[in-house]
């Protein structure tokens, strides 16, 4: 067994244990806190998923590394090295965990040599396992996973978001977005989670995902599992995709993905 395959069914495991947390605790009431502002949360149960994953990985691998969204809200440094590193996302969409809505997942990904090596996507609510690994394709409970393959804007379904800032010159240029997308897309949609978004791309259920402001921890997963499937990632301006911009655009083609960049008005936040 190669070290990516003891790496795979470590974090395959702990995955599936922090999933049956989430599963239980969607429908039972919680204490949501704020971070950055009133619609950045977090409650227990993200640091609870978050620290199960670190201290299940670190006691197998104590050499690797971490990026989570729940460490880095308390002020630990995002460094990204060329060590083993995961990247996490205890819960994504957790506006929707508090809510109950059952778009909610667990997103974690592998680097080393700052390159994604694997890639875990779990909505334990929906019971849907998206896991790609580099080279090997991408699956959604063991089905290969495809792209739509789509080309032609005005037959693509969009999803993007608005986000958890609520800085007035972000929102203004979503929604300009919004409205300059609106007559040339078949449609737009949002599930409130970005890994949820892209992996609805990798499925071929929709065609496109971008979102700004988003983390390193909502789409280092998201990334290999589109690519796996046979899509793109890419800056949203056109360029090269970075995980630790802040920016992304996934699409089934990179024809698609480059109609997209040219009319998307852009923003750029802080860098992780």
């Amino acid at each position: 067994m190669s070290n990516t395959d003891k790496y795979y069914t470590v974090v395959l495991r702990l995955v599936l244990e922090a999933g049956s947390i989430v599963r239980e605790k969607i429908n039972q009431p919680k204490d949501a806190m704020t971070k950055s502002c009133e619609v950045d949360l977090v409650t227990e149960w993200d640091q609870n998923v978050e620290k199960l994953l670190m201290e299940g990985i670190s006691s197998k691998f104590p050499d690797h590394k971490f990026i989570g969204e729940e460490a880095s809200s308390l002020g630990s440094k995002i460094e990204l090295t060329e060590a083993p590193t995961w990247i996490i996302d205890p819960i994504d969409g957790t506006m929707n965990f508090v809510h109950g809505l059952p778009h909610t997942c667990i997103s974690i990904a592998l680097l080393i040599n700052k390159i994604i090596e694997i890639g875990v996507v779990y909505n334990p609510i929906l019971d849907q396992l998206f896991t790609a690994r580099k080279g090997q394709g991408a699956f959604l409970n063991g089905r290969p996973l495809h792209v739509s393959g789509q080309k032609e804007l005005r037959k693509a379904l969009i999803m993007m978001e608005m986000g958890t800032s609520r800085d007035p010159e972000k929102m203004k240029i979503v929604l300009e977005n919004a409205n300059i997308l609106a007559p040339h897309v078949h449609g737009i949609r949002a599930l409130g989670s970005a890994a949820l978004n892209m992996c609805m791309v990798a499925l071929g259920g929709a065609d496109i995902s971008f979102e700004f402001g988003i983390h390193a921890w909502d789409v280092a997963a998201g990334d290999i599992i589109v690519r796996e499937a046979g899509g793109v990632c890419i800056d949203p301006a056109g360029g090269p995709f970075d995980v630790m911009s802040r920016r992304v655009l996934c699409a089934s083609t990179m024809e698609l993905a480059q109609k997209l960049a040219k009319i998307l008005v852009q923003y750029y936040p802080e860098r992780d």
